[in-house]
């Protein structure tokens, strides 16, 4: 009887991760917009950040989606002005794309939860 229990309780779990994964597609197809408009942003900042500082493309880009992740090791690191306040906002874009899928992820496992 206890083998029959623990089936339904692992049925019930692959059920409930297919449902949350449904819900939190769903919830990225709604916003993908916006999050498409966030990453073309942190790149194309980190391009011309890199364009200033004299970077190549492949460290730009490395650099942008290194601080857009908000994780920032430290081996590139704009040294202009201007390329610092550009480099904030890469930051602020990446906290805005990490907010966007966590609030996505959330509803999705109430939705998942409440079902």
């Amino acid at each position: 009887m206890k083998t029959l229990e623990v089936y339904s309780l692992k049925v019930n779990k692959k059920l409930q991760r297919r449902i949350f994964a449904i819900h939190l597609l769903s919830g990225i197809k709604i916003v993908w917009p916006i999050l498409s408009v966030l990453v073309v942003l942190i790149v194309g900042l980190g391009l011309l950040i890199g364009f200033l500082e004299g970077w190549l493309m492949h460290e730009s880009i490395y650099f942008s989606l290194i601080t857009g992740l908000t994780v920032g090791y430290g081996d590139f690191a704009p040294h202009y002005p201007i390329s610092r306040c550009l480099s904030v906002i890469i930051g602020l874009c990446g906290m805005l794309f990490t907010a966007l899928i966590s609030a996505i992820a959330v509803k999705a496992l109430t939705k998942t939860l409440d079902a």
